[in-house]
């Protein structure tokens, strides 16, 4: 006789259903599985199967079909263990399995004994569902079971049994000691173990959104929240190959999936701030731009990365342009919308707090992130400026955009406007006037002023500005001893004198010559500076007005004191290369009456700090 056990899936079960009395009288035929079994000892506990072998036609039967078996084969075998009374281990790993298997087959009989219903039913309220561990894999094996799984209500107790446990068990609540360290400043907490969080972070999106919808019900919040929702986008988003316009072509169903996945992302955050770090929200508004989601998606992680923005860095901020139509290398349009939402975080006193779920709950930024603030747009401004697509109004406007408390100085902001200017040679006198506004020269240090008044890429009135305010600071110098206190309240530090005035006798007699010295070349050289200043401003008026060469006397009707050899000096050195900067024509009585046209073509400066 063939042996009618050939078939994989039985091979496991031959030793002890050959051994019953009667052959088998019936074929299960369960996908690609065949099993031959007995009517009797199936239909006695599956009403199932039970509803096909009972009536006048009954004993004819002799083959069944059972499509859509929750499991399949496997599931079936452990079934046909049941209904023959073998011994039957459940798990947390099968009894997801076993439950949605038993109400397909209608396994709630017991009047021979048991049900495989309500056995499973006892497993899942006894032991299964009352750890996290049980918890969470019932749930992993139940997306594999739906739509039974949501009729037995299998996926809704896993999810409640999850929630629970993690906000009311006291060892998910406490924080972890020191060896955990901290992210961002905060502690993590022990909710987010790797143990259990890896196996949430493996449901599909739909399941992980309302298991973190039911955690945050039952008040789970905070960094624990947000450092799980970052591993979950980080196990999904990792194959994202994201380099500006020219991004790896993805296939388009591969696409819409970690959009969706992305956007719920986003509507998961939590909405305490700090409870995720700024570069986690950086990457996810890149993915977000890369992806193309919805305007809503995108304006909320610009509106997030805004009331953290002094916590940013650099990198940040460099976020890459994706769309076709813009030509620039970055996306200075976001950041430009970052930076306009920190500055209305910055400006309220009083908490945000908004009624509504979908609203993002944030703090006025404290006053001492300003100045960081400052500096890090500066950097920005000074990374993109080499871009030679980027527009005049794109630059100048996110410059104007920096507040002058936010900023120590002009020094960054004249590193930025000199490599725009190096890489935009070909601007005009006006455009270059454009982008020079956006500095105040009364704020320059000592070594900006010096540089700038030989920097040839400067339009000439903003080096008159230069040189007008470093003369007048040198004037005030004398009565203002510098001071070392700095801040952000825009006044222009007072400068750096190589000197400090004496009041006592003695001490004068013991500086008497280098002090009297030092204070008379600084005399000399103011005088000369205004001169300088005054004749460029009467050119700059009307070119006819300039004084003959061969010497006016100042006008304060005195000869011009007498120069030292060399004309050593700062300021006599600064003054000598702003008469190389003037475009116009120059008579100088020291050159002997040689006529200059225009400033050489050979120099070209270069900042440098």
């Amino acid at each position: 006789m063939e042996n009618p056990f050939d078939n994989p899936a039985m091979k496991r079960t031959s030793d002890w259903i050959l051994s019953q009395e009667f052959p088998s009288d019936i074929t299960i035929q369960v996908g690609d599985a065949t099993f031959n079994l007995h009517k009797l000892r199936l239909a006695s506990r599956c009403g199932y199967i039970r509803k096909l072998v009972s009536g006048i036609n009954g004993f004819k039967v002799t083959h069944i079909d059972i499509t859509g078996m929750p499991g399949g084969a496997r599931a079936f075998e452990l079934v046909t263990k049941f209904c023959y009374g073998e011994n039957l281990e459940i798990t947390e790993d099968n009894v997801a399995m076993l439950r949605c298997a038993a109400e397909h087959l209608e396994m709630t009989d017991e009047s021979k004994g048991a049900s495989l219903v309500g056995t499973t039913e006892a497993y899942l309220e006894a032991v299964a569902l009352t750890s996290l561990a049980g918890a969470v894999t019932v749930l992993r094996k139940s997306e594999e079971l739906i739509p039974v799984a949501e009729e037995v209500d299998l996926v809704n107790r896993s999810i409640d049994a999850i929630a629970h446990i993690t906000c009311h068990d006291s060892q998910f609540t406490m924080p972890l000691g020191s060896t955990a360290g901290s992210y961002n400043g905060v502690k993590v907490w022990k909710a987010v173990d790797d143990w259990w969080a890896d196996e949430l972070t493996s449901l599909r999106i739909d399941t992980f959104q309302r298991v973190v919808i039911a955690m945050k019900a039952r008040g789970f919040k905070g960094i624990a929240l947000g450092t799980l929702i970052m591993l979950y986008a980080q196990k999904s988003l990792r194959r994202l190959n994201m380099h500006g316009r020219d991004k790896k072509k993805m296939d388009p169903r591969q696409e819409h999936e970690k959009r969706v996945v992305l956007e719920t992302i986003v509507s998961l955050l939590p909405k305490e701030k700090n409870s995720t770090s700024v570069s986690f929200l950086s990457m996810l508004l890149r993915a977000a731009l890369h992806l193309d989601t919805t305007l809503a998606c995108r304006l909320d992680l610009e509106k997030r990365m805004a009331a953290q923005l002094g916590q940013a860095v650099l990198d940040d901020l460099l976020i890459p342009s994706y769309s076709p139509e813009a030509s620039t290398t970055f996306d200075v349009d976001a950041v430009q919308r970052i930076l306009a939402g920190y500055l209305e975080h910055e400006g309220e006193a009083t908490r945000l707090d908004y009624s509504t779920d979908d609203d993002f709950i944030s703090t006025a930024s404290p006053l001492n992130d300003v100045g960081m603030v400052g500096k890090l747009m500066e950097a920005y401004l000074a990374e993109i400026a080499s871009d030679m697509n980027l527009p005049i109004d794109k630059f100048t406007g996110l410059a104007e955009m920096i507040p002058e408390r936010a900023r120590f100085n002009e020094d960054g902001m004249y590193r930025a406007i000199d490599i725009y200017l190096k890489a935009h040679p070909h601007l005009s006198e006006a455009e270059r006037r454009k982008v020079c506004k956006a500095m105040d020269c009364q704020r320059l240090s000592r070594e900006a002023c010096a540089h700038a008044a030989q920097n040839d890429r400067l339009p000439v009135q903003t080096v008159v500005q230069v040189l007008y305010h470093e003369q007048r600071r040198l004037r005030e110098a004398p009565a203002h001893p510098p001071s070392g206190a700095s801040s952000f309240s825009g006044e222009s530090p007072a400068p750096s004198l190589p000197y400090k005035p004496e009041q006592s006798l003695m001490g004068r007699h013991a500086r008497g010559g280098a002090a009297q010295d030092e204070l008379s070349r600084l005399q000399r050289e103011n005088e000369e500076l205004k001169m300088e200043v005054m004749r460029l401003k009467m050119r700059l008026r009307d070119p006819s007005a300039l004084p003959p060469a061969g010497g006016a006397p100042p006008p304060s009707g005195r000869p011009p004191p007498p120069k030292k050899p060399g004309g050593g000096g700062f300021m006599n050195n600064v003054s000598k290369k702003l008469g190389r900067l003037n475009p116009f024509l120059r008579h100088d009585a020291m050159d002997g009456g040689k006529v200059r046209t225009k400033p050489p073509k050979d120099r070209r400066h270069s900042i440098g700090w």
